[in-house]
């Protein structure tokens, strides 16, 4: 069931059920984050490995009191620049956090989200709401209500309409390390410019892991059931004309294929359209009938990077 309820979905999570919750990044699949069995549910409808860890999200700065050591006033400072927004922190965790929650790792990824709706819900409950991505591990991200509902929509009661996600890619995740470095662990909704403007020097993972420290840093994520390929487009083209290829772009369109088969994120070239539109574009390629979805790289700029880290995976 979709809707605009808030108190009937907290009603839910209270109950140790799960919701599908907006925020400005993706829709998340939400549990109480302090319930063991309601986390385990999350891992169970997503079919997502245990040793990937979760983000927990929160509406204000308080109701991390007990659930992490401390929040160094520097960091604070620093990260109120962009809290609340499409930013993931890792702190030092206590017990109070379970071990499922952060897959037996000694930090817990923290967010505060933007989106309305979903802080109106935070804030009717006194706990925290762990909230991964509501879609089957390692498909493309929901950024629409209608997306989570195609996918989980007989696994779970209800999904709150907070309409599409204006940034469509998921929260760059930092650690602040005991150095007073920063390390940047995902690259997503946050352009590494603006940490850098704050932060000065940035320590910027270039390589994901099928180890995580983090929740997203697995090596294959984000990909359509359509086998998607990224490289250089002409020699693409080649290599297999004998198939329907759709080809996903940023703003320029190709002399190599049929108006028809090519499919532009922003004509504007404009980077944060192209990255909000990113995954609900991949979604409907992979419903389309093409044999092979292909891409090149985009610009290495603000949330381009971003954007490359998703296609890349996508195309492991």
């Amino acid at each position: 069931m979709v809707g605009k309820d808030v108190d009937f979905a907290a009603d839910l999570l209270r109950s140790s059920k799960l919701v599908g919750m907006p925020t400005e990044t993706v829709y998340g699949l939400a549990a109480n984050a302090l319930d063991p069995r309601a986390v385990a549910t999350i891992f169970e409808v997503k079919q997502r490995p245990s040793f990937d860890p979760l983000i927990i999200h929160v509406d204000e700065w308080e109701k991390l009191d007990g659930l992490v050591e401390k929040v160094p006033s520097v960091l604070r400072q620093k990260l109120e620049h962009f809290v609340p927004g499409p930013l993931t922190f890792l702190l030092p965790r206590t017990s109070a956090i379970p071990d499922i929650v952060t897959a037996g790792l000694p930090e817990v990824a923290i967010r505060m989200p933007r989106h309305p709706m979903a802080r109106r819900l935070l804030s009717k409950l006194d706990f925290p709401l762990a909230a991964p991505s509501a879609n089957p591990f390692g498909y493309i991200s929901p950024t629409q209500p209608s997306h989570v509902v195609d996918q989980l929509g007989s696994k779970i009661p209800y999904v709150l309409d907070g309409g599409p996600c204006q940034v469509g890619i998921e929260s760059t995740i930092i650690r602040w390390t005991p150095d007073n470095a920063l390390q940047v662990l995902r690259k997503g909704g946050l352009a590494l410019e603006k940490l850098k403007e704050i932060f000065g020097d940035l320590d910027v993972f270039q390589h994901s892991t099928s180890n995580p420290k983090a929740p997203g840093m697995l090596k294959s994520h984000y990909a359509p059931k359509t086998p998607f390929l990224l490289g250089d487009i002409e020699q693409l083209v080649s290599e297999h004309q004998s198939k329907k290829i759709a080809f996903l772009g940023f703003d320029q369109s190709t002399d190599l294929l049929p108006k028809s088969q090519q499919f532009l994120l922003s004509a504007e070239g404009d980077l944060s359209e192209a990255a909000a539109g990113l995954f609900a574009q991949m979604r409907a390629l992979d419903q389309m009938g093409f044999d092979i979805i292909i891409a090149s790289p985009f610009p290495e700029r603000g949330l381009g990077r971003a954007i490359n880290d998703r296609l890349k995976r996508a195309a492991n």
